[in-house]
């Protein structure tokens, strides 16, 4: 027997029992489709029956608060009235008041003292009698004299353990049709809702027209039967409909939706035949198949599976032409598919190699991170604490100088403030490895600064060096911190001398640099960028020592003769300036670091005007004061109040705020960046940034971890001069 009547064969007896089986499936898909697409409408209707007495109990619950009235317990008549008229339905609707024996006292839609209609158009009456006057009864609806159709709702009034009254209200039935809006039937349902002797309140379509007729026998005969249920009949179209209806809770009331039956059968009839579809056009899609199959296998696929077992083997294929297109061309790709994974194995071998050098870099620079991190935290908080002390310093000496006309004391005074300048360049160095601070930033011309610096290095270096120094044209400007920069290039410098034992030539270059992306050195950033390179002539570095060469406090010097932080402090530089620093070095070749900083689109910064004389600085208005350190606020304080401003001081941002809030009125506001509590001093310029967005603020730090990235408002560095706060102040003030 021929391949291909074999594979025929074990097709048809593998699906032709299972297309008999499908069919049978199908026949049940259909049936149970239908009951649950009937369980789905009838779960519709007694839903929708809830949502019915739901509405019903509504009017009932306001009912049911009127009868708990003080003044109806009272027989206050007249209170009872306004407070019936007050809650009485908007649409038309009325509340009346009736004694235990029927006779109306009030109506709301009737003024006190009028005379009232004697008739009842409800039921109410009938159905007293036939269920009972103590319950809550709900009246069929009625043809109201106003005009449209209406129903009643009354509950009894109990007083002293008897009926004592009976309230009703009466409501339009069109106040339930917005319950049949709301449920979004489909197009091709009808959904009604009746009374108990089957006149509709509310349709879904053309309620107006058919408000108070009646629904057809076939559909009374049923209400008659089962309080729910399905019926089946014609409409006035002649379409044969599906009816399912249910009783309304308590009311006996009755909701009702209709389908037409083609649209019940619709979705099973398309379900099944969709199965039968599909399986129609699989049997004969096999049968293809098995034929197909039948002549193009035998021989070729054992060529193949041969193929497959050498490959699997990691051997090159050796491809030998069957004369079947579709089987050659599956083994040329299997051939080439053998070559290219030799090729792929090595290429494999070449990238987890770079993948675990690339690793190695990326971790070394993690733990470069962390420990200039963990650094910056402990320099930086030490400057914060000594700056403080600095500008109680600073205040001090400078209000002692404005009061004492004695020259030995001036020259003392002036001793000690070249001191506290040298313990700020101190604590300068040791926020270094901190964050950027906004106070310092300033925009310089980075030629002019290393031109500025040049006699510093000079001195640096040991005889028989030379410093060479090449600045370009027009080189762009950039926004760093200048003392930082000249530390930078001092260290770098300081290096330099100590790889030169014997002497040599320091050169250092600015020239501007556009990298484009993925330029080798860009490390991942591209744009317009300034670079400052330091290269000297020393003996270098050897790739062990490159490799841990900024890492904070490791050196190659011997103990005593260097901190290991030169390079360390130059990478912090370019790092808080937005750039990079690019160290290369090889041994007898010398060290080249570049610094990388990025172009600044700002204008320069304008150089701080110098104050002659002792006069004191004057100022006016009144000055927020916010400051947690109890010295800095005891001088400052002293200095603004002889400058002529009125201060009011706060020792928390938290504190300030509450004052600002009570009704404080401050011309401006001067804070402390880092102090306690939950408002520091970057939080509330920002918030009052946007409740008093008129109101000047100025922040003063001596270091901080965060970026005052708030608008329009200025940074004083710690320690500042106090004629430098009130010329501030001053002006801002004036602006104000």
């Amino acid at each position: 027997m021929r391949i291909r009547t074999r594979l025929l064969l074990l097709i048809l007896a593998v699906l032709v029992p299972a297309f008999l089986g499908v069919a049978l499936a199908v026949g049940y898909v259909y049936v149970e489709e239908r009951r649950a697409q009937e369980n789905s409408v009838k779960e519709t209707v007694r839903a929708f029956s809830l949502l019915v007495d739901n509405e019903l109990e509504t009017n009932e619950g306001i009912l049911h608060a009127l009868a708990g009235s003080p003044a109806l317990a009272e027989g206050d008549l007249d209170e009872f009235y306004r407070h019936a008229r007050a809650t009485a339905p908007l649409r038309g609707g009325a509340i009346a008041l009736y004694d235990a024996a029927g006779r109306r006292l009030l109506d709301t839609r009737v003024a006190p003292g009028s005379a009232l209609p004697e008739r009842r158009l409800a039921n109410i009456d009938t159905l007293a009698r036939r269920y009972g006057a103590d319950r809550t009864l709900v009246s069929d609806v009625f043809a109201s004299p106003e005009g449209g159709h209406r129903f009643v709702i009354q509950v009894p009034v109990h007083l002293g353990g008897r009926i004592a009254y009976f309230l009703s209200m009466s409501a339009d039935a069109s106040s339930l049709q917005k319950l049949l809006t709301r449920q979004r039937f489909p197009e091709q349902w009808q959904a009604v809702i009746t009374d108990r002797q089957g006149h509709i309140a509310a349709r879904l379509r053309d309620p107006e027209r058919f408000r108070g007729h009646l629904v057809g026998d076939a559909v009374l005969r049923s209400f008659a039967v089962v309080a729910e249920g399905t019926v089946s009949a014609n409409n006035l179209a002649g379409i044969p409909m599906r009816g399912f209806f249910n009783t309304v809770p308590d009311s006996g009331w009755h909701v009702m939706v209709t389908i037409p039956q083609a649209e019940l059968r619709r979705v099973p009839l398309h379900t099944a035949a969709f199965l039968g579809a599909i399986m129609t056009t699989l049997l004969v899609l096999a049968v293809a198949a098995a034929r197909w199959f039948g002549q193009r296998a035998a021989a070729p696929i054992e060529y193949l599976g041969r193929s497959a077992e050498e490959m699997g083997q990691g051997r090159e294929i050796a491809y030998t032409p069957q004369g079947v297109l579709e089987i050659d061309a599956v083994a040329r790709r299997m051939a080439e598919a053998s070559r290219q994974i030799v090729r792929a194995q090595a290429e494999l071998e070449r990238r987890v190699a770079e993948a675990v050098a690339n690793s190695e870099r990326a971790q070394t620079a993690l733990m470069r991170g962390q420990k200039l991190e963990a650094l910056g935290r402990l320099t930086g908080g030490i400057a914060h604490e000594f700056n403080n002390l600095l500008q109680t310093l600073t205040t001090a000496l400078q209000m002692a100088a404005l009061t004492s006309n004695q020259p030995k004391v001036q020259s003392l005074i002036e001793t000690c403030r070249r001191t506290v300048g040298r313990a700020t360049a101190l604590t300068t160095r040791l926020g270094s490895f901190g964050r950027v601070q906004d106070a310092r930033l300033l925009t310089v011309d980075p030629a002019d600064q290393v031109r500025g610096s040049l006699q510093l290095l000079r001195g640096v270096l040991r005889q028989g060096s030379s410093l060479e120094v090449d600045c370009a044209e027009d080189v762009w400007p950039v926004t760093v911190d200048p003392l930082q920069f000249d530390l930078a290039l001092l260290n770098l410098t300081i290096n330099a001398r100590d790889a030169m034992p014997d002497g040599g030539r320091l050169g250092i270059t600015v020239r501007n640099v556009t990298l484009e992306p993925g330029a080798e050195r860009a490390q991942g950033a591209h744009g317009d960028y300034v670079r400052v390179s330091v290269s000297d002539s020393g003996t270098g570095m050897p790739p062990d020592v490159l490799a841990r060469a900024l890492d904070p406090f490791f050196t190659t010097k011997e103990p005593g003769q260097g901190t290991g932080l030169g390079l360390p402090q130059a990478y912090a530089f370019a790092t808080q300036s937005q750039g990079w620093l690019a160290l290369s070095s090889s041994v007898g070749a010398g060290t080249t670091v570049d610094l990388y900083l990025p172009r600044s689109h700002q204008p320069l910064s304008p150089q701080s005007p110098s104050r002659g004389g002792t006069e004191a600085p004057r100022g006016a208005g009144r000055v927020l004061f916010v400051e947690d350190d109890e010295l800095v606020r005891e001088t400052v304080v002293r200095g603004l109040e002889q400058s002529g401003f009125d201060v009011v001081v706060a020792p928390g941002g938290d504190q300030a705020l509450a004052m600002i809030e009570a009704g404080l009125d401050a011309d401006v506001v001067f804070s402390d960046i880092v102090m306690p509590g939950k408002v520091s001093g970057i939080d509330l310029a920002g918030i009052l940034r946007e409740r008093r967005p008129g109101l000047p603020v100025v922040l003063a730090t001596g270091y901080t971890d965060q970026r005052v990235a708030v608008p329009g408002v200025q940074v004083l560095a710690k320690p500042y001069e106090i004629d430098q706060l009130v010329d501030l102040l001053a002006g801002l003030a004036r602006q104000e």
